[in-house]
């Protein structure tokens, strides 16, 4: 256990799924706050997702890929790249929602983060991220 966190943070894939883990406890929080606060399901995953979109952006550009490029040249593409992404990932975690109702909104949204997660990482890591 000790080994855990160093093996974790010393590669790409571990740093992703550290920050994304981290995000994720912060989306579920963010889920039963709104949820208490009288938000519907589908609003308490849509406003989870937005807070998780605007940490993890920030998190996985800084501490996953180690990209600490801010030259507008740079940021701009990337912003507007995890723009479309988040849109993608937007429609289908309200999709997923929608389709599976019947079941918490807590698992309705690992289910379509676990999914989405795949695929960001991909395109981060080979398009997004990727450095010269």
């Amino acid at each position: 256990m000790k080994n855990l966190l160093p093996s974790l943070t010393n590669s790409a894939k571990g740093r992703y799924l550290l920050v994304g883990g981290t995000v994720y406890v912060i989306e579920l929080l963010v889920i039963v706050m709104a949820q208490h606060l009288g938000a519907s399901s589908v609003a308490a995953v849509a406003i989870s997702f937005w807070v998780g979109l605007v940490i993890s952006f920030i998190l996985q550009k800084l501490v996953t890929f180690n990209d600490r490029r801010t030259h507008h040249k740079v940021l701009l593409p990337q912003v507007l790249a995890v723009t479309v992404l988040v849109l993608w990932n937007f429609g289908f975690t309200i999709l997923v929602t929608k389709l599976l109702t019947s079941i918490a909104p807590v698992i309705t949204r690992t289910i379509a983060l676990l999914i989405t997660t795949i695929w960001n990482f991909y395109l981060y890591k080979t398009r997004i991220f990727k450095q010269p």
